[in-house]
């Protein structure tokens, strides 16, 4: 990576003269992009930009340097940040430099030559870093979890803790949350950090795949087994030999297929359907529910003891609502990223739509705060998101009994109940077949008759 990596630069000054010798002084280098600013807010308003560095004016008319250092930080931890003041004091440049400043420049007849040199050093940093993230590419560190689950919160900190805890070692990892919270997201974080990193790491929902194919589908069948096994088939248990098998929603799991994954994690073997030959194995097991497994064992839907063999490191995710301000971390890159895929220009957001987005609950999620901002991208009329751009759901809990006459057959009240709580849980099979207490192939089916839809 050359010396002439381009970088994007914020001057933060009110002083009108000055921000414009320091513009004029960084314009001398043509890989370098100037925005200037006269106040912080102007600053913290576009930083979907995500400038690379940020030169901050101690005094500023809406803000202290500590206090806007801060939010810059909160909002945009990888930025860089030099302060500059008028005030030579050495008590402040300390605090500053502990709040994650990168410099302290006092303004004098040499500050522009300074900042013109402590720039030029930080560019070669982050091309330097740049390579070594290329290099590490290249030798299979294809997945860094402090990119790919972002977040400020003390909740992600953790999480990211656990992370590295859980890569370090084979352990079984337990992963729940809601959903939409980024489970699977998890799990590829800690495979990809493990030595593991190099082999395969394989997703299976549980859920997703009926119960008279999900035993093919974990331990594979030889042929003929079965009407339509026209040919050997191996399991994803050994398709994840070497690497990692994660098993999603592991709670929709038939009790009679818990038996049969207790004994395989026990003997470290499969057994393909139709077959005699145990097939040893070495895949590390991940697993991932949104329900609380402890009170599925309780109630007779979960094995006590498939529960302990699965338990292992048990991580929690926190649903976006009790996130705090990463919530506009995440909008923020979703926001660049699909504008950067769709050679769109990059929009930013008003302060209207972040307070909208932080004060909203977000049902579904990370995933649902996604596909909100890739709306928002799409609808918005300027290069500025606007709160009514921002398609936001208020889902209504549901009415004790739905509105119908009492003259409809059961079949067509069944079906209003069942449409009343989709409609309340987003579309969420899962959530609305435990709610109501029936199996989630009821609703599937009548999804297919068209008895309800998924709005």
């Amino acid at each position: 990576m050359s010396a002439s990596l381009p970088i994007s630069i914020f001057i933060v000054e009110d002083n009108a003269w000055y921000g414009e010798l320091l513009e004029y002084k960084l314009a001398q280098n043509p890989d370098y992009s100037i925005r200037r600013f006269t106040t912080a807010q102007a600053c913290l308003s576009s930083l979907s930009e995500r400038p690379d560095i940020i030169t901050l004016d101690y005094s500023l008319p809406d803000g202290k340097g500590d206090q806007v250092l801060q939010q810059l930080k909160e909002r945009l931890p990888e930025v860089t940040v030099i302060v500059i003041s008028g005030q030579e004091d050495v008590r402040t440049a300390i605090g500053l430099l502990r709040q994650g400043a990168y410099d302290y420049l006092v303004k004098d007849e040499e500050t522009a030559d300074r900042l013109w040199n402590t720039v030029g050093n930080i560019r070669k940093q982050l091309a330097l870093r740049q390579e070594n993230a290329r290099l590490k590419e290249q030798i299979g560190h294809r997945f860094d979890p402090q990119r790919a689950i972002l977040g400020s919160s003390p909740q992600i900190q953790q999480l990211h803790t656990l992370i590295e805890k859980a890569a370090r070692t084979n352990i079984t990892v337990s992963i729940s949350g809601e959903t939409g919270t980024g489970k699977e997201l998890v799990a590829k974080a800690i495979h990809y950090r493990s030595d593991r990193r190099e082999a395969a790491f394989v997703a299976v929902n549980v859920a997703a795949i009926p119960r008279e194919l999900l035993e093919s589908e974990l331990f594979g069948h030889e042929k003929g087994a079965f009407t339509g096994a026209v040919n050997r088939r191996i399991g994803r248990f050994e398709e994840a030999h070497h690497g990692t098998l994660f098993l999603d929603e592991i709670s929709e799991l038939d009790l009679s297929l818990q038996a049969k994954l207790l004994r395989v994690l026990q003997e470290r073997e499969v057994v393909r359907v139709g077959g005699n030959n145990r097939i040893p194995f070495d895949a590390r097991l991940m697993v991932a529910t949104h329900r609380d497994l402890a009170k599925e064992v309780k109630e007779g839907r979960f094995r006590e003891d498939l529960y302990y063999r699965l338990l292992g490191l048990p991580i929690l995710l926190p649903p976006l609502r009790e996130r705090g301000q990463d919530v506009l971390l995440l909008a923020d890159s979703f926001l660049q990223e699909f504008c950067r895929q769709n050679n769109m220009v990059t929009c930013a957001m008003s302060e209207g739509a972040r307070q909208k987005l932080l004060h909203y609950a977000f049902p579904g999620n990370v995933r649902e705060l996604k596909a909100v901002m890739e709306l928002a991208a799409v609808m918005a009329e300027s290069d500025q998101i606007q709160p009514a751009d921002l398609p936001l759901r208020h889902p209504q809990a549901p009415t004790a009994e739905p509105v119908l006459t009492g003259n409809e057959s059961l079949r067509t009240q069944t079906a209003a109940i069942v449409q009343r709580y989709l409609d309340s849980h987003n579309g969420n099979i899962l959530q609305v077949a435990a709610k109501l207490q029936i199996g989630k192939s009821t609703i599937y089916r009548m999804v297919q008759n068209n008895e309800v839809r998924l709005r």
